[in-house]
């Protein structure tokens, strides 16, 4: 039996700052030297490539392609336009358009970091030009960017999926609900403040004709997640089939039809794919050896026995978890806490009848909501850097998004239709 210490060992390299690619390989590699069982170091080398290399997890790099592609293409351009034309007449116009904006991004390229990147870089100076405060702007790009890992395509979810052995189409269905009632929130919270500061309209509303033409430039761009949805749900394809197909459909798309990447941009976009699909994979790998070693220690089993004796209430049990999934989403990225506690709450879950489904669908969104949390959120940083503005002042601006957050965690934590109701209709759920 390996102790459960090693957990403790885990938190700690973390806290003193080891990557956590390197914690999750260091702390089960001192356990089974403490106890004395150097012969499964073998193993471990062996489990890590068996963790890497299974083609669900070759959908991760080809979404993350698919998702430069469309950035470096400019078909920003296009959706932020489309979404003008929807929206841009309201009180506070460019930051509703920069929700719908995420909404439409999100179905492109599933990462919250390249949300935030490509919108703000084009958004926030913007808003600035036309009235809002560099801290507002900044704010609502990185709360809406939040939008971009729970409507589908998702990394995270994807990670999860293989982690948990859930079904990834109908992971991906879950999302659809709760990721438009995010940006609903959004946009009326949006619509409070820009009422009280008095913030820019567009001067006259977007003609039929002007909404048509906008909506013709960004069909294209608006199809991929049509072909990578359809594609799953009818069949056709698997969903790493169906990142294949979104990165050729966006070769397409950028390079012949828009013609706007060249042999060096294209060469440059596959070296950020490699680096950022080779940190994920390596991570995933590292947490498969991990959450090996938690289930023959019996974490999971020793875990459920400590919940249990603490309340049998599955209402109490779900707010307690993501209180714990929040604070821990503020010091950890999603997909690094997802490898970490899925293989261990996931069975305490299961075990107090909590449809897993249902679970997965509330641990993707609460971490991804921590992503744009102090004092680690990514997003945070990235829109720091995007709009020169102190990190702790964007999020001092952020409060008032934080409590749609946090509303769209409990409403999806305490009633299961709103992110079930999708999957089942489509036969994913009895």
């Amino acid at each position: 039996m390996i102790p459960a210490g090693f957990i403790w060992a885990l938190f700690l390299m973390i806290a003193i700052g080891v990557p956590i690619v390197f914690a999750l390989g260091i702390a089960p590699m001192g356990a089974f030297i403490l106890v004395g069982k150097e012969a499964f170091l073998k193993i471990i080398a062996q489990r890590l490539y068996t963790g890497i290399n299974q083609f669900p997890l070759l959908a991760i790099p080809l979404f993350i392609l698919a998702g430069e592609i469309m950035n470096t293409g400019g078909i920003t351009l296009r959706l932020v336009g489309f979404a003008n034309a929807l929206v841009g007449h309201l009180r506070g116009g460019l930051a509703h358009v920069n929700i719908v904006s995420s909404i439409f991004f999100a179905g492109l390229s599933g990462s919250a970091v390249a949300d935030t990147s490509a919108l703000g870089s084009m958004l926030i100076p913007a808003m600035e030009k036309q009235g809002y405060t560099r801290r507002f702007a900044a704010a609502v790009t990185a709360a809406s960017s939040v939008i971009g890992p729970i409507i589908p395509p998702s990394i995270i979810m994807v990670i999860y999926a293989y982690i948990m052995q859930v079904s990834v189409a109908a992971l991906f269905l879950a999302g659809v609900v709760p990721g438009v009632l995010t940006g609903m929130g959004l946009m009326v919270v949006t619509s409070i403040i820009a009422k009280k500061r008095n913030y820019p309209k567009a001067d006259k509303r977007a003609s039929l004709r002007e909404v048509g033409k906008a909506g013709f430039d960004a069909a294209l761009p608006l199809m991929t997640p049509i072909i990578i949805m359809g594609g799953i749900l009818s069949g056709v394809f698997t969903p790493t089939e169906a990142a294949g197909a979104a990165v050729v459909y966006a070769l397409i798309l950028s390079s012949v039809v828009m013609r706007t990447i060249d042999r060096q941009r294209f060469v440059k976009l596959l070296l950020r794919t490699a680096v950022a699909s080779s940190v994920i994979l390596l991570a995933v790998g590292t947490a498969s050896v991990f959450g090996w070693v938690a289930t023959i220690s019996g974490i999971p089993t020793k875990l459920t026995t400590l919940v249990f004796s603490i309340t049998d209430n599955p209402y109490l049990l779900l707010l307690l978890i993501n209180l714990m999934l929040l604070v821990i989403g503020m010091f950890l990225d999603a997909g690094p806490a997802i490898l970490i506690l899925g293989p261990i709450l996931g069975p305490v879950m299961a075990a107090i009848g909590i449809e897993p489904l249902h679970f997965a669908i509330v641990m993707c969104v609460n971490l991804t909501i921590g992503l744009a949390t102090p004092p680690m959120g990514l997003i945070l940083f990235v829109a720091s850097t995007v709009s020169r503005e102190r990190v702790e002042h964007i999020a001092r601006e952020m409060l008032p998004f934080y409590i749609v957050h946090i509303s769209i965690i409990l409403l999806i934590t305490y009633v299961p239709a709103l992110s079930l109701s999708v999957p089942r209709w489509l036969g994913y759920l009895q």
